[in-house]
């Protein structure tokens, strides 16, 4: 479904160790942006029925269903340098994207 590197799990794994009794991290998209659609991160306790659960190193990470076409082969990462400390997403099904990169179109 989606690749997660070391860091985005570490860095996952921070976060949920601060809102207990949430398990998850849900990722969606949704409309929004000068290019069409935006990712979506929230905290999540279970996943809903259709949803995808991907579990890596002991994180899980729930796909929302209506993101799974668009986000198959996805790799999500987590960058921190003196000027951005973010998640960032490399999506192969992206056709293009806006300049500050906060929104992809398909």
């Amino acid at each position: 479904m989606i690749k997660v590197t070391p860091k985005a799990v570490e860095r996952i794994k921070h976060l949920l160790a601060k809102k207990e009794p949430t398990q998850a991290v849900k990722i969606g998209v949704r409309r929004r942006g000068c290019n069409g659609m935006s990712y979506t991160m929230e905290y999540s306790e279970k996943p809903n029925r259709l949803d995808e659960v991907v579990e890596v190193d002991g994180v899980r990470i729930i796909i929302d269903s209506k993101a799974v076409m668009f986000l198959i082969g996805t790799e999500m990462d987590y960058i921190n340098t003196p000027t951005r400390e973010e998640f960032v997403f490399e999506n192969p099904n992206a056709k293009g994207s806006c300049g500050c990169g906060e929104s992809f179109n398909v």
